[in-house]
């Protein structure tokens, strides 16, 4: 029987947008809803709401098994596909690396700037954005050094879900204020060009 598999997603989440991104990229088959993160949780659609434990997107529901939160559902793609890091046990070690490092550096920072700089400023506290600010200050700059040796992607020359994760909310950096520097900017379009890219709009339109 042929895979099914099924992704929620939002055109406002970049962590849906990592997730979608690796979908069209890798093109493997799916069906997309779009579901709508501005209800309450609690109203949100079945099955959605059963199957999504944290009733965030995204959401992946692959021959009946649920998966939930970016990274993770990024893995299991890898695995399933084969490729995007997953070639070799040492390849994965290398990508969960930046994975784990994004969930906790600009997977933090970013989405809460962009938060605080589009949408509601009057939720953060005085100095709240200022220090966000500095730790993306600090995380993109890493992210330019590790760039700046000419490497097409994040571990090698081929894209992997390390390059997903860590690209999911820098296509929204004008929202959030922030400029991307040079080789972070040339790494974000060599990722615009690969085959099947759309912006967070297009992607996951509903």
């Amino acid at each position: 029987m042929a895979d099914q598999i099924t992704f929620y997603g939002n055109a406002d989440s970049g962590h849906a947008y990592k997730v979608g991104l690796m979908l069209a990229v890798s093109g493997v088959a799916h069906t997309y809803h779009s579901i709508d993160i501005g209800q309450p949780r609690h109203l949100r659609p079945e099955p959605f709401r059963s199957l999504a434990k944290f009733g965030e997107v995204p959401l992946l529901v692959h021959n009946d098994v649920p998966y939930i939160q970016s990274d993770a559902i990024l893995m299991h793609l890898a695995e399933h596909t084969g490729g995007f890091g997953a070639e070799s046990p040492l390849r994965m070690a290398r990508v969960r690396e930046w994975l784990f490092w994004e969930a906790n550096r600009l997977g933090m920072c970013l989405p809460q700037l962009r938060w605080a700089r589009s949408f509601a400023p009057q939720d953060y506290p005085a100095g709240a954005v200022g220090w966000l600010q500095s730790r993306f200050d600090v995380d993109i700059a890493k992210l330019e050094t590790e760039l700046a040796d000419g490497r097409a992607f994040i571990i090698d020359d081929q894209p992997t879900i390390a390059d997903f994760s860590l690209c999911g909310y820098l296509f929204w950096a004008d929202a959030a204020e922030v400029v991307p520097p040079p080789s972070v900017a040339a790494w974000l379009q060599r990722i615009s060009r690969l085959p099947n890219w759309q912006s967070p709009e297009d992607l996951l339109a509903p």
